[in-house]
């Protein structure tokens, strides 16, 4: 092979080694893409490499090629995006921490790529797009200058967005397209994660997170073979938790927890399949789960709900921080939102909360997205004179079960105009938690807030198409008061013959 040519394949082999970011988070790309993404990353590396060869860009420059991002008329209005090009001083190790700065000035990170330079040194850089206000974008750029870990930066490319409309599903199989995942704590890019330098863990991790990548809506969910290692961790933090239900936990949660025990689905000695969970919720209040591979943007994560889908992680938490953990896993879903969803009451508000969502402003999911952090992850309510946890994020975690219901943290009355701007920690214990008077007060609460949120047109669920209809015509007003005449007639009929058999008693 020709120097050329070895030069050219180096840098291809370099182009196609690259990481994606959606809405917030990153994550390796999956190898379920590589198909697709090779394509595309061969059509932009042979443009780069004609440049080369015409002299537009020279050969030892750096810089290196997009690929992918979002355009910016899909962007809210007010919104940058700006490209970077930093050189690191150490590994790609570092880039982790540069990373974290993103993070602090709610600048979101829509693609990064890293490559190692032609120079003697063989030094990391790393080519990233990032979203922001001019006020986010401008701050993050400060704080890049003043980072030791970095020997050069440069901008290569800034654009504006303009306003557009926001996507939602309207059919349950768009779901298929809601899987932008947001990973602040993944095991292959953050060292403080207990599964950072366990390679087996990783891989098993990357194995379970590809097979949700390859799911598509209508099919049986893939079944896991779980390791007696994933089983033990699993048994450990099943039992740990159920010694506290009698004492920490709330009625409903309680109930439901018991029959998917006595129908042999839960058991400390075995992993339930999402396949035969999700049968379980389909019987019981029409919801069913779906496989993800991390956790969801908000925005996705909510419309899920709309559709009475709940996306559900299969991978278990690393053996050695079975305490609690500041991602989603099955134990998580299963031992904390599954026995939730399986109430109707609550299956209904949490349909009615994503449908809430649906076309809302991305300021208003954010507040929608906190307030579910400190009410279906965190809340805690009054039953029987004491306090009970009916958030799954304290119901899977025997660590946060406790400190809950301590003296430790600082615990106040549930009002959702606060709760919504209330900053929160997803890596530790929490320091605030919220309390409602009873269970139904915070639905209650929550409905409320939710017909305040503002969009341009009402939504509806048609349960016979599993599709979102916008009621936005006078032919689909009538259709749905037609609908909502016959089922009054139905109640009122029945609310006669309850009365007929009480007279008659």
């Amino acid at each position: 092979m020709s120097t050329d040519m070895e030069a050219a394949t180096k840098r291809r082999l370099a182009f196609q080694k690259t990481y994606s970011q959606e809405m917030g988070g990153w994550r390796h790309r999956s190898l379920i893409d590589d198909a697709k993404f090779e394509t595309v990353a061969n059509q932009e590396f042979e443009k780069r490499e004609r440049s080369i060869s015409h002299g537009e860009i020279p050969e030892n420059d750096d810089v290196i090629a997009q690929n992918g991002g979002h355009p910016a008329s899909a962007l809210p209005e007010g919104q940058v995006i700006v490209s970077y090009v930093i050189r690191l001083k150490e590994g790609l190790g570092s880039a982790s921490r540069i990373l974290r700065h993103f993070e602090n000035t709610k600048t979101t990170i829509l693609h990064i790529e890293s490559r190692q330079t032609r120079t003697k040194n063989r030094q990391f850089e790393i080519f990233l797009e990032c979203q922001g206000s001019k006020d986010s974008v401008s701050s993050i750029s400060n704080v890049l200058h003043q980072n030791p870990l970095i020997q050069e930066m440069a901008v290569v490319g800034e654009k504006e967005a303009s306003k557009k409309e926001v996507w939602f599903p309207s059919h349950i199989s768009d779901l298929d397209r809601c899987t932008h995942l947001i990973t602040k704590f993944e095991p292959d890019l953050d060292y403080n994660h207990p599964g950072f330098s366990d390679k087996t863990y990783r891989q098993r991790r990357k194995i379970i997170s590809d097979i949700a990548f390859d799911f598509k809506q209508g099919q049986p969910i893939p079944r896991i073979e779980y390791t007696q290692s994933e089983i033990k961790t699993w048994g450990h933090v099943y039992r740990q938790l159920k010694n506290l239900h009698s004492t920490h936990v709330c009625w409903e949660y309680l109930y439901n927890f018991e029959l998917l025990e006595k129908e042999g689905i839960y058991s400390p000695d075995n992993i339930p399949q999402l396949e035969d969970v999700s049968a379980f919720l389909r019987r019981k209040t029409g919801f069913s789960l779906r496989p993800v591979a991390g956790l969801l943007s908000a925005r996705d994560f909510l419309a899920s709900l709309a559709f009475r889908v709940f996306q559900c992680t299969q991978y278990i938490r690393h053996g050695d921080k079975p305490e609690i953990s500041p991602e989603p896993d099955c134990i998580h879903e299963l031992l904390g939102h599954v026995p939730m969803l399986a109430d109707p009451t609550f299956a209904q508000f949490s349909q009615e909360l994503g449908l809430a969502s649906l076309g809302a402003s991305d300021e208003d999911i954010e507040k929608f997205a906190t307030l579910y952090w400190f009410t279906v992850e965190f809340g805690l309510c009054k039953q029987g004179g004491q306090l009970k946890a009916y958030g799954a994020g304290t119901l899977s975690s025997y660590a946060e079960l406790k400190h809950s219901l301590s003296e430790a943290p600082q615990r106040l009355p549930f009002d959702p105009d606060t709760t919504a701007v209330q900053e929160y920690k997803d890596d530790d214990l929490q320091p605030i938690y919220f309390v409602v008077e009873s269970f139904e007060e915070m639905m209650d609460k929550m409905r409320q807030y939710s017909l305040r949120i503002r969009r341009p047109y009402e939504v509806h669920f048609d349960p016979y198409t599993q599709s979102v209809q916008i009621l936005n015509s006078k032919d689909m007003l009538h259709q749905q008061t037609r609908a909502l005449r016959t089922e009054l007639d139905n109640l009122q009929r029945a609310i006669d013959r309850i009365q007929c058999l009480t007279m008659a008693a």
